[in-house]
């Protein structure tokens, strides 16, 4: 029962953190905003690919908390057209599953690589 709870309060602190929502978390997830509706009351697990893809979400958090001093700053960079992404949000990378690619923008950007 811990591990559920413990999932429940790491989902909430994720949304509340990188200031997303379901649709927004569920998809970088590669799961259904169902799904983390069941994840969150204990009802489902998340399997190999989505615990995978959560361990990313929770790297990539971590690492924009030790770039940007607060909230505000997380989610204005992750809301503000990438030119690293080709012009996109990194929310949008995001939401469509591509953690990777809004960590590498990241890592760009804390390289002192503006572009």
């Amino acid at each position: 029962m811990a591990a559920i709870v413990a999932l429940d309060h790491l989902i909430e602190r994720l949304a509340t953190d990188m200031a997303l929502t379901d649709a927004q978390l569920a998809g970088a997830l590669g799961a259904t905003p169902r799904s983390l509706e069941r994840w969150r009351k204990g009802g489902t697990y998340p399997q190999h690919e989505s615990r995978r893809r959560l361990d990313a979400v929770v790297t990539l958090r971590d690492r924009l908390y030790e770039t940007f001093d607060d909230a505000a700053d997380v989610a204005s960079w992750l809301h503000t057209n990438s030119n690293y992404l080709g012009g996109i949000k990194p929310i949008e990378a995001f939401q469509v599953g591509r953690v990777d690619s809004v960590a590498a923008a990241l890592e760009a950007l804390d390289s002192g690589i503006f572009l």
